[in-house]
């Protein structure tokens, strides 16, 4: 059975879009981007190169004073507008989703959804970007706080989640009145490509988001162009090195949206059904690619085999498959060199104790030309081993048991990371006790992505980044705070 093509005529064609203009061609190479499901090519994609980014910069600056200048009324109204674009056309993403990394048609059509969610939650913000006033002593005087746009915001987004990550950042950094240049991934650029094409259908002002896809050397133009105020970073912590690396040469702020290796702790009088379920999406959701899932779970042990028994019989009903076909419930994984390095990874997580309760082996037959994985859970994995301590991104889950609350709390808290964590429980008390404990920015107690609605702060800890997008937190992101006094004194006292 041979899978779906993606449609190329239905895939956007414009990977470098500067100041309005939509350009065919970058000033690079090409490279040839491949369908995950098929191993096939859709299209020689034409790389950005650094001059594309001096051009786009300088869209972003040209654009600046009348976007920062405009009403918060008339910015609240564009972003609403903007929002009701992606509603009316989120099904035309879907080709895009699915032809960049393989994710499947059945989520596709919500993110376009979500996006519309974000611009009309920080479209909200436009017009009530107030300061505040600061109370003074010792001398009559009016001291108050405004807050204003660090200028051009470059923005580099990842492969795995493009629309979701791209939508997440540019709205809050558009809402505070800030001009970008964003880099579309090389892996996987069609849905960031369509974004932006949408957003000048819907009436962006031209140079306000400018658009350039690339490797390595056009994100790292960005980061250290003298004309780029501040940098947002969603992606690895080994790149993130680099990114902070280069910033620093011309000391701008960077925010950081980085890796995890997130915690889901079920404890002996938890919900098992919703548990397993929610458990397992740490494997299914974004194909196992996903910086939060929760893939290091930590079962006490009253429940540790009948949970891990019904994990597995859970597992073996997730299709694996077309991620055109409505059913498939889990896709490929980005790459070849993607699926060696996991496996390279379960290989290492058995020969270190790991036990392996389901999958464990790459697909062949309908599946061999693609680069598929089913579910793979490792039972009895040491916490201090590689599997538990190292990001997979993958659909993998490494089980280990516990016995006590303050050893669930130690276990989950003994990693580099701290993106999220996920507590199942039925005792109130618990549930708090935990959450307050776990080292993480983001805690869901019985559930797994509930609270990654727009109005609510997502960021990590530790080697998870710093900074936040979502809600007010977001928004403050991307403004700087001027603190101006004026002396109030009589002439003369």
């Amino acid at each position: 059975m041979a899978f779906t093509q993606p449609s190329t005529e239905a895939l956007p064609r414009h990977p470098v879009i500067i100041a309005g203009v939509r350009e065919k061609a970058g000033g690079g190479a090409t490279i040839p981007h491949i369908y995950p499901a098929s191993g096939r090519v859709t299209r020689e994609i034409a790389m950005a190169n650094t001059g594309d980014v001096d051009r786009a910069v300088a869209a972003a600056r040209a654009a600046f004073p009348a976007w920062r200048a405009m009403p918060g009324d008339k910015r609240r109204d564009l972003f609403f507008r903007l929002a009701a674009a992606f509603e009316a056309r989120s099904a035309e993403f879907t080709q895009s989703l699915v032809a960049e990394n393989g994710s499947i048609a059945m989520v596709a059509p919500y993110m376009g959804h979500d996006a519309a969610q974000k611009f009309r939650y920080f479209g909200g913000w436009c017009d009530k970007l107030h300061g505040r006033t600061v109370p003074m002593w010792g001398a009559p005087a009016h001291d108050y706080v405004s807050y204003e746009p660090y200028g051009v915001v470059g923005i580099i987004i990842p492969w795995n989640g493009p629309l979701f990550a791209a939508s997440m950042v540019l709205a809050p950094a558009l809402a505070a009145g800030n001009c970008v240049v964003l880099k579309a991934p090389d892996l996987a650029p069609y849905s960031t490509m369509q974004l932006v094409e949408l957003l000048h259908d819907a009436g962006i002002p031209p140079g306000v988001v400018n658009l350039v896809t690339g490797g390595a050397e056009v994100g790292e133009a960005m980061v250290a162009h003298p004309g780029v105020d501040k940098i947002e970073f969603i992606g690895s912590g080994a790149t993130a090195t680099k990114v902070l690396t280069t910033a620093a040469q011309t000391l701008k702020p960077v925010g950081l949206e980085l890796g995890g290796k997130s915690a889901v702790i079920v404890f002996d009088d938890a919900d098992l059904i919703l548990a397993a379920k929610k458990g397992l999406t740490g494997a299914v959701s974004s194909n196992g690619q996903g910086c939060v899932n929760g893939t290091r779970l930590l079962v006490q042990r009253g429940v540790y085999e009948q949970y891990l028994e019904m994990l597995g019989a859970m597992a073996g009903h997730i299709k694996v498959g077309d991620p055109f076909d409505p059913a498939t419930t889990l896709g490929p994984v980005i790459s070849g060199p993607a699926i060696e390095r996991i496996l390279g990874m379960v290989e290492r997580g058995v020969s270190d104790g790991g036990r392996i309760v389901a999958g464990g082996e790459r697909m062949g037959g309908d599946h061999g030309d693609g680069y598929f994985l089913p579910v793979t859970i490792l039972a009895d994995v040491a916490n201090d081993s590689h599997l538990a301590r190292n990001e997979v991104f993958g659909p993998v889950l490494a089980v280990t048991p516990f016995d006590s609350e303050d050893e669930a709390i130690a276990l989950a808290n003994a990693s580099d990371f701290g993106l999220g964590a996920y507590v199942h429980t039925q005792n109130l008390r618990r549930a708090h006790h935990v959450a307050g404990q776990l080292q993480a920015g983001m805690i869901h107690v019985n559930g797994s992505g509930e609270a990654m609605q727009p109005n609510c702060p997502f960021g990590g800890w530790k080697r998870s980044g710093h900074g936040r997008l979502g809600g007010v937190e977001g928004l403050h992101e991307f403004l700087q705070p001027k603190n101006i006094w004026m002396n109030l004194a009589a002439p003369g006292d």
